[in-house]
């Protein structure tokens, strides 16, 4: 992997090299500041697009929100955002996994810094390894994106994104502490020099938990950290170097779950992960025709490394690595009142996947796998000033491991009057294969094979939508029914012929088990409200709702709420001296499954609402104190069956700025 980073490090040297003649550009003065209705998840041009352009549905969390509501871990904000549902599989740490618009958790493309984030070996984000920066904002673009990004963005694309130098300078230090044993903080030096943009980065978090097997005394508790760097430089007025470095290390304890009624988490003494990831992302962004034609050659890599012990005991490991180069031009073309715009991308992605366990009967072979993909994307948008725009993608993916695939996307939108705007969007969308699917687990004791004619996992669907602009432009209301069928969903298949798990010269394997594509349709579709209003000039209101009927075959699907609401009222001292944010969020009734049973039983878990009140004071311009309550009135419920939740915790601390 490090000979392919340098090769392209190399390539993207020669580049500016051979390009860097002087010519005046748009971008520069663009990246001085943050503007929040400029997208950068929504297409393939390099330039980005405005939100009030796009057809689709989209939501951004945006820096201040993340101060007001004070959030630490990312996964939590996420909860107010329209079709978005979180589950966490125990304390702060454990798996917490993401659903958009009823898909699955491994139909979500995550993206941090434009990195893909996706954990290769799993083929999904565990987003319990994201500490919140304090001046991040999150784009959540809802609906099918594959024909832009390929495998993986079914359900939608989240993109985590930190601001450069320019867009927020100067240095920030944050400590708290508060209940459970928890202490934490952050650090942050950024700003811009003689064309250098520079900013670094870190943050860490340590909890001592709670008791998260019910009947159960045993903590489980958590140590998370990162580190980042984001560097940019102008080498001529119209090209510009980038560079994302990014390490995460997560170390959380865990529990293992019963398979004897009830079922529940029960106490494991000497259990636990460590989760390692590394994340690199080198571009070059190049304008020609006075900023017309633009030009990005990236690069980027993750490295992701688990290891997990059982009774003080190493058990089980994993390693996936990622390489993906990129290249993404757009021409633009003025013709009155038209903008014309025509994308062309090209992707070359190269994924490695190793079990790295201990050898034993029960634990999967060791065999590294690796699996290449070539994307081929072609975009084309039309404005019409303002007031209306349609846009579609046509995307080609050749694998060298299992089948090929085509997909596509449209969107647009128009203004009947500064009041109204009407938007649609369709399309189709992929999930490859994951490597435990392709190439099976393989231990020896209970054999389980790969299926290496398995077909990408595919979806259809639309959706059309509405929003409102009233009281000159101090509230802005939307509402959007979307339509989603899944096929070919891959699913795993006990029982299979023996022969098919017997290896040459060994005796046959008493069982045997492998993958499939899944003969029947699973649907989504739902209603998604939003609204945010400034009530007065001291106090705003951020409130979303999704209603959602997903199901599979016609069996309602477990972890999907069909009711999902949230309420955010923020008062806002005057001079912004200080901030109080009342935070409401209801999870309707929602099912899972017991193993305890044979066959396993679906079982309810009863709807929740959680409060939490958080508030900061200015001492002065550079020092603010803070405090928050989560879980004010001490809810007693559950996302996953048999994990206990927390119950009320407070905590404090100090921000300063200089």
């Amino acid at each position: 992997m490090e000979e392919l980073m340098l090769r392209y490090l190399i390539g993207v040297s020669a580049l500016a090299l051979v390009i860097s003649t002087p010519q005046q550009t748009r971008a520069a003065d663009a990246a001085a500041t943050l503007v929040d209705d400029l997208l950068v998840t929504g297409t393939r041009d390099p330039e980005g697009v405005e939100a009030g352009k796009i057809g689709g549905s989209v939501s951004v969390i945006t820096a201040q929100d993340f101060a007001d509501r004070q959030v630490r871990i990312v996964s939590d904000v996420l909860r107010d955002v329209p079709g978005v549902s979180v589950s966490r599989t125990g304390a702060v740490g454990s798996l917490t996994q993401v659903r958009v618009r009823g898909t699955e958790s491994n139909h979500v493309l995550t993206l941090i810094d434009g990195v893909k984030a996706d954990d290769p070996f799993f083929g999904e984000f565990d987003f319990a390894t994201l500490l919140a920066d304090d001046v991040a904002r999150v784009e959540v673009l809802r609906g099918q994106q594959s024909a832009i990004y390929g495998s993986d963005a079914i359900g939608g694309v989240i993109n985590y994104i930190t601001p450069t130098g320019r867009q927020e300078s100067g240095r920030s230090l944050r400590a708290e502490a508060g209940s459970m044993g928890t202490y934490g903080g952050a650090g942050r030096v950024a700003g811009y020099s003689l064309g250098l943009d520079y900013v670094l980065s870190g943050g860490y978090q340590s909890t001592d938990g709670y008791v998260v097997a019910p009947g159960g005394k045993r903590d489980i508790g958590s140590r998370l950290g990162s580190l980042a760097a984001k560097l940019g430089y102008e080498v001529a007025p119209n090209l510009r170097l980038r560079a994302v470095a990014r390490y995460t290390n997560t170390q959380a304890d865990s529990n293992g779950q019963s398979f004897l009624p009830p079922g529940f988490a029960t106490d494991s003494p000497g259990s636990g992960f460590r989760a390692i990831s590394r994340y690199g992302f080198l571009g070059a962004d190049y304008e020609m025709l006075e900023g017309r034609w633009t030009h990005s050659l990236q690069v980027q890599g993750v490295d992701s490394t688990r290891s997990s012990d059982s009774n003080f005991a190493r058990t089980g490991g994993d390693e996936g690595t990622r390489l993906k180069a990129s290249y993404a031009t757009t021409l633009g073309v003025d013709a009155g009142p038209l903008t014309h715009r025509l994308t062309g991308a090209f992707d070359d992605q190269r994924e490695t996947y190793r079990n790295t366990n201990p050898a034993g009967p029960f634990n999967a072979d060791t065999t590294r796998r690796a699996v290449r993909n070539l994307g081929f994307v072609g975009q084309y948008d039309l404005a019409v000033g303002e007031v209306a725009g349609i846009g579609g993608a046509v995307r080609y993916d050749d694998n060298d491991a299992f089948q090929n695939a085509t997909t596509y996307r449209f969107q647009g939108f128009y203004k009947l009057s500064d009041q109204v705007r009407l938007r649609a969007a369709g399309g189709t969308g992929i999930k490859n294969p994951s490597q435990t699917e392709l190439f099976g687990y393989n231990a020896s004791a209970f054999p389980f094979v790969g299926n290496p004619n398995l077909k990408p996992e595919r979806s259809k669907g639309w959706e059309a939508g509405v929003d409102l602009t009233l009281g000159e432009g101090r509230t802005h209301l939307g509402a959007t029914y979307f339509d989603s069928a899944l096929h070919d969903e891959i699913f795993s298949i006990f029982g299979a012929p023996v022969a098919l798990c017997t290896r040459p010269g060994q005796p046959a394997p008493t069982s045997c088990s492998t993958t499939g594509n899944q003969p029947t349709t699973s649907t989504q579709k739902g209603v998604e409200l939003f609204a945010d209003a400034k009530l007065s000039e001291n106090v705003s209101l951020d409130a979303a709702y999704t209603w959602l009927d997903a199901k599979q075959n016609g069996v309602k699907e477990i972890r999907r709420p069909p009711t999902i609401a949230s309420v955010n009222l923020t008062w806002r001292a005057p001079r912004d001296r200080g901030s109080a944010t009342l935070t409401m969020r209801y999870n309707g009734d929602v099912t899972d499954t017991d193993f305890s049973v044979f066959p396993a039983r679906t079982v309810t878990l009863g709807a929740y609402t959680l409060v939490n009140l958080a508030g900061a004071w200015k001492l002065n311009d550079a020092v603010e104190l803070f405090g928050r309550v989560e879980n004010l009135a001490d809810q007693h419920y559950w996302e996953v069956y048999g994990f206990n939740t927390p119950g009320r915790a407070a905590y404090a601390g100090v921000r300063a700025r200089f």
